[in-house]
């Protein structure tokens, strides 16, 4: 497998270099510290992976991939950022690997893009989304999400979803055209991203978006405008009642 490597910082990028040299499947052809040489150098040297860096010298890889087009390869970002900035690209569905770079975490993620090379192409929709995301770092983010069923990846405006529902490792996501999409990823995953867009973790199993809630009624559930009742458990009331009085 061809991997192309973005990063700015020597010790990081010889770190990186140790690593894949150990790695017999991977074949290192090049490397950047700007967008500038990685624009020119990448469509000659057609890799089948990218590890990127986000911020680079002259700007960041989100730039770069703009700016590249179609093309057929994986990325995996390296980011230095917090944790909703990961989960934020996690939401994209690329690769994401936190600096320090951990020798084992990144092993594992290569053998994964190495044997699901041909199904995990690069996709530009869910580019935009995990850009948007990661721009806005929870400040006014970009209102939409990427969920990922089994048939296809729908992109998803966050106020268009009513609730979500895990069961068993799944999550069902609710929307306001009485659509469901049902996603092989449990609710955890979901939960600190959707709360920066008024989500509210009433339940195990149940995240709702609080500008559909009318009625919170005290034997422990809030009643929706769609008229569904969606149960809070106990250790969640005192939690949904701080969240009502914000409101007022």
């Amino acid at each position: 497998m061809k991997l192309y490597l973005l990063e700015d910082e020597t010790r990081i990028l010889e770190h990186l270099l140790h690593i894949l040299s150990k790695i017999s499947y991977i074949q290192v052809i090049g490397s950047a510290a700007e967008v500038a040489k990685a624009s020119k150098e990448i469509p000659e040297l057609k890799p089948d992976l990218i590890l990127a860096d986000i911020r680079l010298k002259d700007g960041d890889s989100f730039r770069l991939f703009d700016e590249l087009g179609a093309e057929d390869f994986q990325v995996i970002f390296l980011t230095a950022y917090d944790q909703y900035a990961i989960q934020a690209l996690n939401m994209g569905s690329f690769g994401y690997l936190l600096k320090p770079i951990d020798e084992k975490a990144l092993t594992t993620m290569l053998d994964k893009c190495f044997h699901h090379r041909k199904q995990e192409a690069f996709d530009r929709q869910q580019l935009a989304v995990a850009r948007d995301q990661y721009l806005a770092q929870g400040i006014g983010a970009s209102k939409r999400i990427a969920l990922k069923s089994l048939e296809y990846i729908e992109i998803v405006a966050m106020e268009d979803i009513i609730y979500c529902k895990s069961d068993r490792g799944y999550t069902t996501f609710y929307l306001n055209n009485k659509r469901e999409i049902l996603v092989s990823k449990g609710l955890k995953e979901y939960e600190s991203l959707l709360t920066a867009f008024g989500f509210l973790r009433c339940h195990q199993s149940y995240m709702v978006n609080f500008q559909y809630v009318i009625r919170y009624y005290r034997e422990g559930y809030l009643q929706m405008q769609t008229k569904e009742q969606i149960p809070v458990s106990s250790r969640k009331k005192e939690e949904v009642l701080r969240y009502l009085e914000n409101i007022a």
